[in-house]
């Protein structure tokens, strides 16, 4: 990338920290480990962002917001927690154009955006009960859940540092297991706590209740054929041999309003307050001259 000191001489603290924030954000890289195209990259996330917070810092909504400065102390130290001691936390962000005081500036205008913008947030409209129902209604193929199966296993592992986990000596013990298996929930518990090697055997070998694809693809496949109440053949997996019981199927079926509104409420009314916050940015950015970092 282009020399840091270089590419941002004279820029303020606060746009040097939107620098890092969002190369941290876009890419999980300081400013220093950046190559050229990324680095341009975040210089324009970074210019937008700037802008954003320095036009909402001279708002009249800006006055009426107040950060403790314990808030800003908090901040800063839990950045710096994450450095096994001062003087790498102070290293790190001198490679980045930074310092402890300029950082604390920094998050102090970072806090004051977030407040301006919780503030902004609470003129949204309150999401009503019709609001809800509509969207339930219009939407109900997203409140569908899949069917689900109650499932227990039976593992044996492939290990052939081990003469009683040679892959054919496994493959004869798992038949032997399949074989004395009924179907029967406690029988089969008793034979994974006796044979398992998952660490589940010790309850019986249960898995849980899983929707389809919470598994190995094999197992999913021969889970989702089985009756309730049915053991699978031997499955083999990269882990080596698997016995699968459905103990119990739950088909699919519509949630109910009255389970999904709490969900749907909070989803419309987070919505409602981003798309306020969003057209008081776009009203701000049209009535304020630009701001330059």
């Amino acid at each position: 990338m282009p020399n840091l000191s270089f590419a941002i001489m004279g820029k303020p603290p606060a746009y040097r920290y939107h620098l890092l924030r969002n190369a941290l954000e876009a890419f999980q890289k300081n400013l220093p480990h950046l190559d050229e195209k990324e680095f341009n990259r975040v210089c324009q996330r970074a210019d937008r962002s700037f802008h954003l917070e320095s036009l909402a810092l001279q708002s009249p909504e800006a006055s009426q917001i107040l950060i403790q400065p314990e808030r800003v102390d908090m901040a800063l130290q839990e950045i710096a927690d994450r450095y096994p001691n001062d003087e790498d936390f102070t290293i790190d962000l001198s490679q980045n154009g930074l310092t402890p005081d300029t950082l604390r500036q920094a998050l102090q205008r970072e806090l004051l955006f977030d407040g301006i913008l919780q503030k902004i947030a609470a003129r949204s409209i309150t999401v009503g009960d019709i609001d809800v129902q509509l969207y339930y209604e219009m939407n109900r193929e997203r409140f569908m859940q899949p069917e689900t199966r109650l499932v227990r296993q039976i593992l044996i592992t492939v290990n052939n540092d081990y003469a009683e986990n040679q892959y054919d000596t496994v493959l004869q013990r798992i038949r032997s297991i399949a074989a004395e298996a009924t179907g029967n929930a406690k029988q089969f518990g008793k034979l994974a706590r006796q044979y398992s090697e998952c660490p589940t055997a010790m309850e019986g070998g249960k898995l849980g209740n899983l929707p389809y694809g919470k598994l190995y693809p094999q197992l999913d496949a021969a889970l989702f054929a089985l009756n309730a109440g049915q053991v699978s053949a031997p499955i083999e997996t990269e882990l080596g041999f698997h016995l699968l019981l459905c103990e119990h199927i739950y088909p699919a079926q519509q949630v109910s309003l009255t389970k999904a509104k709490a969900q749907i409420r909070t989803q419309l009314q987070e919505r409602a307050q981003r798309n306020c916050q969003k057209e008081w940015l776009k009203q701000l950015q049209a009535t304020t001259p630009e701001v330059s970092p």
